[in-house]
């Protein structure tokens, strides 16, 4: 499976490509759909640009998501769009429309919390495991782990410049660490930045589904800037298709 993932916490200022408004968005996802994406994550951002958890943000940005594709629809919990633990919880709890999935950091504060209250509104989990943090541990530990959609490993925060060698040896840490902490479950294996095209071509060798978009890299693998999330859907199945290189 390969995700699309819109926007991220960027901004117009990262990138004029960064998809913003709902309309945006929405076209964003038309196209990257067409050229091959199978799910969509996205960011529901206020007219500024901010991260929001806000139920009418969230509605907006679904909405009009789901007006032109037919694939499942993901959002962000991330603890930077409401940084206090109850306060992010009874966002959740007040959202009018509801998308098919949502990612839940592991290694934020109130997880578990946040995690049983999407599942109790019938929300899928993607449960993100970031290299680096306590979250292997502390979802391994979790009750909820085996009821999750799928787990997200998350080779973020490393190779930020132009040498990604390590973000590969990374990433088979972080799965050798999430091995057997919820049997079953689909794993999304992805990279940021320098990472993004080295990892993303070691989940392709591994067979474990992945994700690209202007969340996780501008630029293309040639290290040319992305014009859109769609030009980075193909060159992720052209990356995929041929040698796994950086694995």
């Amino acid at each position: 499976m390969l995700q699309v993932c819109l926007n991220g916490p960027r901004t117009a200022a990262d990138s004029g490509a960064v998809p913003i408004s709902p309309a945006a968005l929405a076209a964003a996802a038309q196209q990257a759909v067409a050229a091959g994406a199978e799910d969509v994550h996205v960011h529901p951002k206020t007219p500024c640009g901010q991260d929001s958890l806000s139920p009418r943000v969230v509605a907006a940005a679904l909405e009009a998501i789901r007006a032109v594709v037919d694939v499942p629809v993901g959002v962000t919990t991330g603890a930077w769009a409401e940084p206090d633990p109850e306060r992010r919880l009874a966002r959740i709890r007040s959202w009018t429309v509801l998308p098919d999935h949502a990612s839940v950091n592991w290694h934020e504060p109130g997880a578990d919390a946040l995690a049983a209250a999407l599942l109790e509104r019938g929300v899928g989990i993607e449960a993100g495991i970031w290299a680096g943090t306590a979250g292997a541990g502390l979802f391994a530990r979790s009750p909820l782990a085996p009821r999750v959609l799928r787990v997200l490993a998350e080779v973020i925060g490393t190779d930020l410049g132009s040498d990604a060698a390590p973000a590969p040896a990374t990433a088979r840490e972080l799965l050798a660490t999430l091995a057997g902490a919820a049997p079953g479950r689909p794993v999304l294996l992805h990279g940021m930045d320098g990472g993004a095209w080295p990892v993303l071509r070691l989940a392709g060798a591994l067979g474990l589904d992945t994700r690209i978009g202007l969340e996780d890299t501008l630029l293309l693998p040639d290290g040319r800037p992305a014009r859109d999330n769609a030009e980075l859907i193909r060159a992720a199945a052209a990356a995929m298709s041929g040698p796994p290189g950086g694995a």
